[in-house]
């Protein structure tokens, strides 16, 4: 026998009335929502999409192509995000404008430069990014990037 909670999805996935009812409200309490299962029904239906099509919905959207090496996961994610979001809202005002401080100030602290870190001349700093090393050498004036100087003002 079927556990009580798989009654419930089917009959939600069947498009039939969730007799569960949400806190503080019933699910008919809000007007001019769109009914729910027809969104999950268009967040389903991306999965189900080619990947050329969704890079098509992308640049209807957006009005340009995806970013490149974006994955179809990811792709299917954003376009799942953004119709939640044109049919139940977006952030408010004040979240965004939060988030946006918040985003400020992390790109604030890994901008700063540490006043204690001194490297000294000769030293060599190497770090490995998609299968490249990098290496810079420190000079007493600035430093050495492939062959390229850089100063120190």
């Amino acid at each position: 026998m079927k556990p009580a909670g798989n009654d419930a999805l089917a009959r939600q996935r069947a498009g039939e009335p969730s007799p569960v009812r949400h806190r503080n409200s019933h699910r008919h309490d809000q007007p001019g929502r769109p009914d729910i299962t027809d969104v999950e029904r268009q967040i389903v239906g991306l999965a189900n999409r080619s990947t050329q099509d969704l890079q098509v919905a992308w640049r209807q959207l957006h009005r340009t192509g995806p970013p490149l090496g974006l994955s179809r996961d990811l792709l299917i994610r954003a376009l799942a995000h953004q119709l939640q979001e044109q049919s139940y809202g977006g952030a408010s005002r004040a979240l965004r404008r939060r988030l946006q401080s918040l985003a400020g100030a992390a790109e604030k602290a890994t901008m700063a430069v540490d006043p204690g870190l001194v490297l000294k001349a000769g030293t060599t700093l190497v770090r490995q990014w998609r299968g490249h090393t990098h290496t810079v050498l420190v000079h007493r004036d600035g430093f050495e990037h492939e062959g390229q100087l850089s100063i120190r003002r």
